[in-house]
């Protein structure tokens, strides 16, 4: 079983695999769990045994494994579903104006919020003494900063996509682009049992991952189309989503030894921003973490 957040545009790739029997064709029988619709995450639902393997943003992995949870990550998928973005009144025109600003986003300590503290320090600034966070619902991020309630909001796409049009905000920042370039933000792990006992479907699994988003890069369109008709998401159209996969790094999928790289690194980063803890080895913790089914 592999989990998947059924909500989230960026995850499509995952569903239209199935569908269009992708999966299979790696002799792989693959069925879904949707752990957002089921109220849990990706970490929850591989705890609790719902499914065997998951996709997760990057951000909110790393903390319950620098504690021990026992999941190996695998594969990258893609990369650029944060967003943090101002409203024009706020007078933030990019991430070295955000001294002294509010920023709303729905959670603290998971992302976006964590990654994008990142961009926030290398811009110069301390993101938990500079800036100020404040919680709000999910679905009233964008409500928040145009009501002035907060200069800034941090949020995940597709959501971030369309708040950022609904409200004519501008970003100033990304997990694709700065501080993240060349960076997978979404990445595949296993339960560590699975893993030892199962390292050959995995390893087909990784290659079915790489060549379906290797599709959605090039076919942006059919992947938003089996989106949109299948799960019908609220506010968003066949148009709004072709443009929202369209702009994603979906060709930035590591595997092996960039992917071991990719964790290091960000576990470099999320050190910087108190995230993990100072005792840390980033480069013995990616490798205890990250396995290479290409090995």
């Amino acid at each position: 079983r592999l989990a998947w957040g059924d909500v989230a545009a960026c995850h499509s790739p995952l569903g239209l695999g199935v569908a269009r029997g992708l999966y299979a064709k790696h002799k792989l029988d693959v069925e879904l769990y949707p752990f957002t619709s089921n109220g849990q995450t990706v970490i929850q639902a591989l705890a609790t045994g719902k499914a065997d393997a998951g996709a997760g943003l990057i951000g909110d992995w790393l903390k319950p494994l620098e504690q021990g949870f026992d999941v190996k990550l695998f594969v990258g998928s893609h990369g650029g579903c944060g967003r943090l973005f101002a409203s024009a009144k706020s007078g933030v025109k990019d991430l070295k104006d955000l001294k002294g600003k509010t920023i709303a986003t729905f959670v603290m300590g998971a992302s976006p919020q964590t990654v994008l503290q990142v961009s926030i320090a290398k811009a110069g600034l301390d993101p938990n003494t500079d800036v100020n966070w404040k919680t709000t619902p999910f679905d009233l991020v964008g409500e928040t900063v145009a009501r002035g309630d907060a200069d800034v909001a941090a949020h995940l796409d597709p959501w971030a996509w369309a708040i950022e049009k609904k409200f004519n905000l501008t970003k100033i920042a990304d997990t694709q682009s700065g501080a993240y370039q060349n960076h997978t933000c979404c990445v595949l792990g296993a339960n560590g049992p699975f893993y030892k006992a199962n390292k050959d479907a995995l390893r087909r699994l990784a290659e079915a991952n790489i060549e379906v988003h290797e599709y959605t890069a090039n076919h942006p369109d059919e992947v938003a189309r089996w989106y949109a008709e299948t799960l019908k998401p609220a506010g968003l159209t066949e148009r709004d989503l072709t443009e929202i996969l369209g702009s994603l790094v979906y060709h930035d999928h590591p595997i092996g030894q960039p992917l071991i790289d990719q964790i290091r690194i960000t576990a470099e980063e999320l050190k910087l921003v108190k995230v993990l803890e100072p005792s840390t080895d980033p480069k013995a913790f990616a490798e205890r973490v990250t396995v290479n089914l290409l090995a």
